[in-house]
């Protein structure tokens, strides 16, 4: 899914095919030792003439099954999403009549497709443009909180796919943090990644921020009125993903998030308080003394018990449905 915008109006790449012109979009075969989205840019490069950047945590895929010579056949197709300068230009392959740059509007009127898979992409633009506006607002706050300020004023975003189900939320970036400016990449982040994998998760599919989105000088703990501060950021980001689960990260997410005041009486457990929470230590406490270790892993183990009792999964973007193709394919990329 190609699009790009002309003045300022949103519009999506198709490419047109077949007497009646029917709308396509740059898809083909992954090839031997390719990933999925390497033969996503490598097809839209063929097909478009285009050199495009994928999303990194735009996911939509559609699974289906169809028969081949009496054998039941799974097979998906990934779609993957990319913005293009507003002058790039089309050169189109021999496959395809033309192209037309469409609006989500009229796109709806004229793909016969899965309509769904528009949906979410426009809705999916929607929400990241939203929190890029967001983010931009929050890496200003530090001029604007004057005295009040203590912390770096180097911004460190959240990250993950906004249509996440699951979000992990710390208490502040660290020193490695700060300068790489993403979150949980030192120590903990290792082994948050580890943990993740414990509740059944993978890092790439859940969303991972801070109370406070700023580094504490010296490591400290963010002061209440710093947290204060940051907290509506949090709200609004909260908002726009709309997770299914929280899972609060030592003793000041818990605190600010699900109101818990001794985190060490009720880690390991799920907390609904408008939002379900799920409350465990910080990995940084894990990482310092070992002791910790096997309770943070049981924490996490019991997450994944508790998201599969309340059958909270990485939302699904796409369906498993019948297909009624009688000839083998392979699985494709678009």
């Amino acid at each position: 899914m190609v699009y790009r915008y002309e003045r300022g109006i949103r519009k999506f790449l198709f490419l047109t095919k077949g007497p009646k012109d029917r709308l396509d979009l740059p898809k083909g075969h992954i090839e031997k030792g390719e990933s999925a989205e390497q033969a996503a840019i490598r097809e839209t490069k063929e097909e478009t003439g285009l050199d495009v950047k994928p999303d990194r945590f735009f996911r939509f895929t559609v699974a289906f099954w169809f028969m081949a010579e009496g054998e039941k056949i799974r097979n998906s197709v990934r779609y993957f999403l990319a913005k293009v300068p507003a002058e790039a230009k089309v050169t189109i392959s021999d496959e395809h009549n033309g192209f037309v740059w469409l609006t989500y509007e009229e796109a709806m009127k004229r793909w016969k497709f899965k309509k769904e898979i528009l949906k979410f992409t426009n809705d999916y633009i929607d929400r990241l443009e939203a929190m890029e506006k967001l983010n931009a607002e929050y890496s200003m706050l530090p001029g604007q909180a004057k005295g009040q300020w203590g912390l770096s004023t180097r911004f460190v975003p959240g990250e993950g796919p906004l249509s996440a189900s699951v979000m992990f939320i710390g208490q502040a970036p660290g020193a490695e943090e700060d300068a790489r400016q993403r979150p949980f990449v030192g120590r903990s982040g290792v082994l948050l990644s580890h943990l993740i994998k414990l509740a059944g998760l993978r890092r790439e599919d859940v969303y991972i921020t801070s109370v406070v989105q700023f580094f504490p000088p010296k490591n400290r703990m963010p002061t209440p009125e710093e947290a204060a501060l940051c907290r509506p950021f949090l709200e609004r980001q909260i908002e726009l993903i709309k997770p299914s689960m929280i899972v609060t990260l030592g003793a000041l997410a818990s605190k600010e998030l699900a109101g818990v005041d001794n985190i060490m009486q009720v880690h390991g457990h799920a907390i609904e308080k408008g939002r379900m929470y799920f409350v465990t230590i910080h990995p940084a406490a894990a990482v310092r003394l070992k002791k910790n270790m096997p309770l943070i892993e049981h924490d996490f183990r019991t997450l994944k018990a508790a998201l599969e009792s309340a059958g909270i999964k990485q939302k699904k973007q796409g369906k498993v449905r019948p297909h009624p193709a009688n000839k083998p394919k392979t699985s494709a990329a678009t």
